[in-house]
């Protein structure tokens, strides 16, 4: 079994969120910060060690740790392994059972000392940032429109960057915190790796999910509009219905070569993120009815990049996208999220996320192009999904 962080004992301790992120960037440690949709409870883990880099991530054997891998494992980007050496659950802070002692305790003494100035860990790679413009943006629509009309594929999903000031005084935590309280719906998350960088975001797409009671569950999230007051009063597009409908085919297409049969389909419906509305269907297995032990890891190989950030048929829409796309997203549209935690292993697609540097925080977002596409809506789609890291930009503490 998998180790599970000690959660009892005499050396649990009641620290804040604050202390154990500053202690972690002091200390050059690794921390994520999470929590999860419709919970109060915020989670965390740090790794004393400095060993991050992992290959394909294996769930059922892993130990309690966080996640965060890219859109593409390159030399740049690697899939990252945080191990919970330290938990912070709500309040309580306590050590794994095989966390080494002499960093522990060293952890502990930081823990004490007076708050510095706030920080967190930013890039060392050597990147050259490129930023797409509007133009640029929908011509690579145009050309995508085209590409699916000649058949080439049926959807392809391109996304853009965009540079943003943060204000001054800026705190990650204030910030995690305000979009903790601003999206209960939505998995937030605050990733800080030496040498990576830091990451927030507020993500509505489980990728790949398996609770405390060993049910497995992944999603079809597709199709974007802006938010109206009553759900009920929704209207879809034929584009957005068939956008969403290609997802859910790629997910049933997953447990055909997987030979699974026994799963719950519900939806599509309605559901709201931010100040957006998308349709969503779940798929549910039972994993104590269903003997599928490594269902999480098969899944997660098959599903990722899904096409719900990458496109229809995965090579020809990988293809389009490396050479129309004009950046490199880097971790954004890439998967993260707790494993073999106190609630079960949950993997979110990193989307509406920034990635923060000293004095800046690069946004992202994208959108589905299908044939039916309209360049400038797609923009605007665009546009629209990154409010919900600008207003907490926005915020100033």
């Amino acid at each position: 079994m998998p180790q599970r962080p000690a959660m009892m004992g005499e050396q649990a301790q009641v620290y804040t969120l604050e202390q154990m992120f500053r202690a972690a960037i002091a200390g050059q440690k690794a921390v994520a910060v999470w929590r999860l949709p419709l919970s109060d409870k915020v989670q965390a883990c740090v790794q004393l060690g400095q060993q991050y880099t992992t290959g394909q991530p294996q769930l059922e054997t892993s130990p309690f740790g966080f996640f965060f891998c890219p859109f593409q494992v390159s030399n740049q980007e690697q899939n990252i392994f945080i191990k919970g050496d330290i938990y912070l659950d709500g309040d309580t802070l306590a050590p794994a059972a095989d966390a080494p002692q002499q960093q522990l305790q060293e952890f502990y003494t930081s823990l004490q000392e007076p708050p510095g100035i706030n920080g967190w860990h930013t890039s060392t790679k050597p990147e050259d940032y490129t930023y797409q413009t509007e133009q640029g943006f929908i011509t690579a629509v145009e050309k995508a429109v085209e590409a699916i009309q000649a058949e080439q594929m049926e959807k392809v999903v391109l996304s853009r960057n965009s540079l943003e000031s943060l204000p001054e005084g800026f705190s990650p935590v204030a910030a995690f915190e305000d979009m903790a309280a601003a999206y209960p719906r939505a998995f937030v998350s605050l990733v800080s790796v030496p040498g990576v960088g830091t990451w927030m975001g507020a993500s509505p797409e489980i990728l790949v999910s398996i609770n405390e009671q060993q049910v497995f569950h992944t999603m079809a999230l597709a199709g974007t509009q802006t938010a109206v007051e009553n759900v009920a009063d929704a209207i879809w597009r034929q584009k957005e219905i068939e956008e969403q409908a290609m997802v859910e085919r790629y997910i049933l297409s997953c447990f055909k070569k997987l030979r699974l049969r026994e799963y719950t389909e519900v939806g599509p419906k309605t559901i709201v993120a931010g100040n957006l509305m998308h349709l969503r269907t779940d798929f549910k297995v039972n994993l104590k009815d269903v003997h599928f032990p490594t269902l999480g890891t098969d899944m997660l190989e098959l599903l990722h990049p899904t096409s719900a950030v990458c496109g229809l048929p995965k090579e020809p829409a990988l293809a389009f996208i490396l050479a129309h796309e004009g950046y490199n997203r880097s971790y954004y549209s890439g998967y993260l999220g707790p494993v073999n935690s106190t609630t079960g292993s949950h993997l979110y697609v990193n989307l509406r996320c920034m990635q923060l540097q000293q004095q800046q925080a690069i946004l992202y977002a994208g959108a589905g192009i299908t044939e039916a596409s309209d360049p400038q809506k797609e923009w605007q789609e665009t546009q629209h999904k990154m409010q919900t890291m600008g207003k907490v930009l926005d915020v100033i503490r």
